[in-house]
């Protein structure tokens, strides 16, 4: 029988055993007969898309959000990235246009802008919130900026009033990227309201999901809200009670969202709040006993706003858990494969800053100019999904306890840290990206 204090990947048990992970504590989204119901009701109804002149899901989504944020008007779309795109779109800037964004995002955030024939300038982000840094943002204003997209990264809502203060100062437009901060408030304020646009989505992993793909763009300007309506289908004028015409007003594409995929979000929705609340809980005391592990830095919520918890990054800090010659990159590999093997999935979340991306690499940025995020990148590791679940609480339990087993055993494992050949994550990126 494996030896339960010794460290699995030297051969002993895992901390987290298999049997212990189960749909019903870790699965996500959580699928009840309200969601089942939903779904019948709309294969039994008829009314599939947003052409529903206001009586079927997608509408009622979209006024149930809306009022959920706090904004006059919501529109509904085909996923996050759309949302995005069509928020850009609604603000009809000049072809050219710099907007800034933050480096260490999903690349989601970036796409658009280029998609519309803008030009994304990068900046750096906050060490302690990982959202983006409102005095690195000041310093990368030109003449040429236009807007900034304020990403809530990992479900904590950025820095509001400063990038408000920095918009009002340079006549910026202010775009949230709400992906992975559904439920999330800043100053008592939704997500999702505290732009002049803001875009949400409701990718099945997300806090709120729906069953695929979605997304929701809102606002209290009604011209920003025509012209999203107005691209989420052809440039067609589909004010409810009017006959459709077929007239394309724009170019436009197709990003309306289905009715299937409404109604299985309206009744997540009947539940964020309560999710949330026992998310919060669960994830408050997983990461109190992290924090009292030495070198285990663990995210922050100020106490101006309260955090969505959709994933949990953890930075490690060599010289604070008593070994300075250490370098802390390679700390957080090995530490890394040890937590694995114990079976707690850690992972990287983004593995290069974004100007790093091949894709973005004609954007003209280096990411060596983004200190903050490579940092991050290389000396942290994130936990994702399982935590969704708010019954997640057993097996986080578990997850604190392989922590623990990790961390009692670290001089154990000093010895492998400072002989290994350690390669940041960014760096593989760079070199590929050099060799094209």
């Amino acid at each position: 029988m494996a030896d339960p204090g010794k460290l699995a990947m030297l051969g002993g048990a895992r901390a987290v055993a298999r049997q212990d992970v189960t749909k019903e504590l870790t699965g996500w989204p959580v699928v009840t007969e309200r969601e089942h119901a939903a779904l019948r009701g709309v294969l039994d109804g008829g009314l599939f898309t947003s052409n529903d002149a206001g009586r079927g899901e997608v509408s009622k989504l979209q006024t149930e959000w809306a009022r959920y944020v706090g904004t006059r008007h919501c529109a509904a779309v085909s996923n996050g990235t759309a949302a995005l795109e069509l928020a850009l779109t609604a603000l009809d800037l000049e072809p050219g246009s710099e907007v800034l964004v933050p480096a260490l995002t999903f690349v989601g955030s970036a796409v658009p802008v280029l998609q519309r024939g803008l030009k994304p300038v990068f900046v750096d982000i906050d060490p302690r919130t990982y959202t983006l840094d409102p005095v690195a943002a000041e310093k990368a204003v030109t003449d040429r900026t236009r807007a900034v997209i304020a990403v809530h990264l990992h479900g904590l809502p950025c820095d509001m009033t400063a990038i408000a203060a920095l918009a009002e100062a340079h006549d910026l437009y202010v775009i949230e990227d709400a992906a992975q901060a559904q439920g999330a408030t800043y100053q008592g304020r939704r997500t999702a309201s505290l732009g002049h646009i803001n875009a949400v989505s409701l990718n099945v992993v997300k806090n709120l999901p729906t069953c695929g793909e979605g997304g929701l763009v809102t606002t209290d300007d009604e011209a920003l809200y025509e012209r999203v309506v107005l691209h989420r289908q052809f440039g067609e004028d589909l004010t409810p009670g009017r006959d459709r015409d077929y007239l394309s007003r724009v170019l436009a594409g197709n990003e309306k969202l289905s009715a299937v995929q409404a109604a299985f979000t309206r009744v997540q929705l009947e539940r964020l709040d309560a999710d949330s609340a026992a998310r919060d809980r669960v994830v408050r005391g997983f990461l109190g006993r992290l924090d009292s592990l030495p070198g285990v830095v663990v995210p922050v919520c100020p106490e101006d706003r309260t955090h969505a918890w959709h994933i949990l990054r953890l930075r490690f800090d060599p010289a604070a858990a008593g070994h300075p010659e250490l370098s802390a990159g390679a700390f957080r590999a090995v530490v890394q494969r040890a937590l694995r093997a114990e079976g707690v999935p850690v992972q990287p979340y983004q593995v290069v800053p974004l100007p790093g991306q091949q894709a973005l690499r004609d954007v003209g940025a280096d990411i060596e100019d983004f200190p903050v995020s490579l940092a991050v990148i290389d000396e942290s590791v994130t936990l994702q999904r399982w935590h969704l679940n708010p019954a997640c609480g057993p097996v986080l339990d578990r997850c604190a306890t392989a922590f623990e087993k990790v961390w009692d055993q670290l001089d154990t494992l000093a010895p492998v840290i400072a002989s290994a050949r350690h390669r940041p994550p960014w760096q593989a990126a760079k070199n590929a990206g050099a060799a094209r």
